[in-house]
C-alpha cells in the first residue's frame, strides 16, 4: 500500500461521520415545518411561508452540492464527493415540496392559472426552468444510470450550472424590496461558477 493509499485509508474515517450527519440536519428544516404546523406556527399566511421555507432550503442544498467539488480541490479530500448526490436529491427533495406547495396549496391544481403564471410572472418561469432541468439530474442520479449513459452522464449533468442560475433568478425576480438575500445566494453561486472556470483554465 502506497503513502497516499495509506493517507486515504486514514483520513475516511475522519469523513465517516459526515454523511449521516449531514442526512439527519437536511431533515431538519422539513421537521421544523412539521412541527410549526402542528402547533399553528406557520404565521398569518402559512403559504408563504411553506413556498418561502422549502425554496430556500432547495437553493441552499443545490449551492452545497455545487460547492463540493471547489472544496474537494481545495482540501484534496476525494472522498468528498460520496456527499454530492445526497445534497443534490436533498435540493431536488426541497424543491419538488416548493412546487407541491405552489401547484396545490397556492394554485389548487388551476392549470389555466398556473400556466398564466408561467408565461406572465418572469420567475414563476426562472422556478419552472430550473425545476425541468433539475428533473433529469434527479432521475439520472443512480449508479446504474451513471454506468448506462456513460460519458453522457457527465454532460447531462453540467444542467446543474443552469438549474443554479435559474434558481437564483427565481428568487431574484421574487422579491421586491430588500434584495440582501438573493444577492447573498447570486454572490455565492458566482464564486462557485468561478472556480470551476479558473480550475478550467489552470488544466489546459
Amino acid at each position: 500500500m502506497g503513502r497516499a493509499s495509506r493517507t486515504e485509508s486514514v483520513r475516511r474515517p475522519r469523513l465517516a461521520w459526515l454523511k449521516p450527519f449531514l442526512f439527519l440536519f437536511a431533515l431538519l428544516p422539513l421537521a421544523r415545518l412539521v412541527w410549526l404546523a402542528r402547533g399553528q406556527g406557520l404565521g398569518a399566511n402559512p403559504v408563504e411561508y411553506v413556498t418561502h421555507s422549502t425554496g430556500t432550503w432547495a437553493l441552499v442544498w443545490l449551492l452545497a452540492t455545487l460547492a463540493v467539488t471547489p472544496l474537494r480541490w481545495l482540501s484534496g479530500r476525494n472522498e468528498l464527493v460520496r456527499l454530492r448526490r445526497m445534497l443534490g436529491l436533498f435540493a431536488f427533495f426541497y424543491a419538488s415540496l416548493h412546487l407541491l406547495t405552489y401547484l396545490w396549496w397556492d394554485q389548487f391544481f388551476d392549470w389555466n392559472e398556473i400556466a398564466r403564471d408561467v408565461i406572465k410572472r418572469p420567475f414563476i418561469t426562472a422556478g419552472a426552468s430550473a425545476y425541468l432541468l433539475m428533473l433529469p439530474l434527479a432521475l439520472t442520479s443512480t449508479q446504474a444510470m451513471m454506468r448506462q449513459l456513460g460519458r453522457h452522464w457527465q454532460r447531462l449533468h453540467r444542467l446543474v450550472y443552469g438549474v443554479g442560475i435559474a434558481a437564483v433568478l427565481h428568487y431574484f425576480w421574487l422579491v421586491k424590496k430588500d434584495l440582501s438575500q438573493p444577492l447573498l445566494y447570486g454572490a455565492i453561486l458566482s464564486l462557485l461558477l468561478a472556480a470551476r472556470v479558473m480550475h478550467w483554465l489552470r488544466s489546459k
